[in-house]
């Protein structure tokens, strides 16, 4: 079983590399944009690529996949985790609770004052979306935080032992 598992991870990871590859060729040797595609308001000196839109669907796509790979992954581990030892397998859950408790402080500590963006005149200027930028901008210092100081205790209690 895990040879098979092993093939096929070892398969898409080539296809995703081909697709960004080819992504990649068609954004940066497609051409410049034309007609509706080109942006109002920027420097005409600027190269504006006629496929931004097809290497942001990609990162998109990507993001899901990356997302449905981890949430699948989690409940399958943690289904055999259960199966094997319950009490260490709710053990485990104290991680995940412990990154919602921290998403919903940062979301409580989030501004959702608008701000003055000079030429923004879109949509997403709103107090929602302006608590969940920060939710995940102090989510990420959090997590940045906890890995140094995880680096420097456990190098500590290394050289301890």
């Amino acid at each position: 079983m895990a040879k098979l598992s092993y093939r096929v991870s070892y398969y898409v990871l080539y296809v995703l590399f081909a697709a960004i590859l080819v992504v990649l060729g068609i954004f940066y040797f497609g051409g410049d944009a034309q007609g509706d595609a080109v942006l109002v308001g920027v420097d005409p000196e600027m190269w504006q690529p006629a496929q931004t839109e097809s290497l942001l669907y990609l990162m998109y796509g990507l993001f899901v996949l990356a997302v449905v790979a981890m949430v699948g992954a989690f409940i399958l581990q943690f289904g055999s985790a259960l199966k094997d030892n319950p009490v260490k397998a709710l053990k485990s859950l104290l991680g995940l609770i412990l990154m919602v408790v921290v998403m919903v402080i940062a979301w409580s500590m989030g501004s959702g004052e608008k701000m003055d963006i000079p030429g923004y005149d879109g949509s997403d200027n709103v107090p929602f979306w302006l608590k969940v930028t920060d939710m995940f901008l102090y989510t990420i210092y959090f997590l940045l935080g906890a890995t140094v100081l995880a680096m420097l205790f456990s190098s500590i209690k290394k050289k301890l032992s």
